[in-house]
């Protein structure tokens, strides 16, 4: 079965930040529990999860309601301040706009499945001009509501925006709970992507077919039948 589609994670995909996303968490781990995350939990409990789910992990107790609300506008605030005062940072991925341009080109349907929540999707529609290669309407992002990763409810909802199947869908990913949610889609293709000293552990997560340490290296002939 070709595939036709393609959904992108975001954080860690398309925009590089994830050494801004640990010192923003590593704030909140100071906060809620007096010490910083480890590496080994970084992969565990923060990289591709819901804020919800990280801030409660941190708590060791459920995080909720208003609570919820105020220590996730502390986390994000101060994420979003560190992205402005670094201006530099505010840009694509390596290799992100000659894919996302050959995707345009090619009329390749695509969207995005992340788990940030709506006050950072705004802020990276803002800053990073999304609008010009995927339809907002049609992101899928932390609602509160929808499960997140690793549960696989972001994936089928993303598939259903781009009106196609999950097995005829590419995803790519740098998360393990992100593959495994793809996964569990019955997500056609799974391409993970970061650093060498990851791809490892993103190849151990079930469902990853190959990893790469940039967009520049898609591999854009599993599009190509669409």
């Amino acid at each position: 079965m070709s595939c036709q589609g393609i959904i992108f994670d975001f954080n860690g995909v398309l925009f590089s930040d994830s050494d801004l996303q640990e010192k923003s968490w590593q704030f909140m781990a100071r906060r809620l529990r007096g010490r910083e995350m480890t590496a080994e939990e970084f992969a565990l409990h923060m990289h591709g999860r819901s804020n919800a789910y990280v801030l409660s992990y941190l708590a060791g107790r459920d995080i909720t309601g208003k609570e919820l609300e105020e220590l996730t506008e502390a986390k994000e605030s101060l994420f979003r301040r560190l992205c402005l005062e670094t201006p530099n940072r505010m840009t694509l991925s390596a290799g992100a706009q000659d894919l996302l341009g050959w995707l345009m080109a090619t009329g390749v349907p695509r969207t995005i499945a992340t788990s940030s929540g709506p006050g950072n999707v705004e802020f990276y529609i803002e800053h990073l001009h999304l609008d010009r290669w995927f339809e907002v309407g049609k992101i899928i992002y932390d609602d509160g509501v929808r499960p997140g990763k690793p549960a696989p409810d972001m994936y089928l909802a993303a598939a259903r925006e781009i009106g196609l199947e999950p097995g005829r869908c590419v995803v790519v990913e740098d998360a393990a709970s992100g593959v495994m949610a793809a996964h569990a889609a019955g997500i056609g293709y799974i391409v993970g992507i970061g650093a060498s000293a990851s791809h490892a552990s993103l190849l151990t997560a079930k469902g990853a077919a190959v990893v790469i340490e940039t967009l520049r290296d898609f591999p854009h002939e599993l599009l190509l039948n669409t």
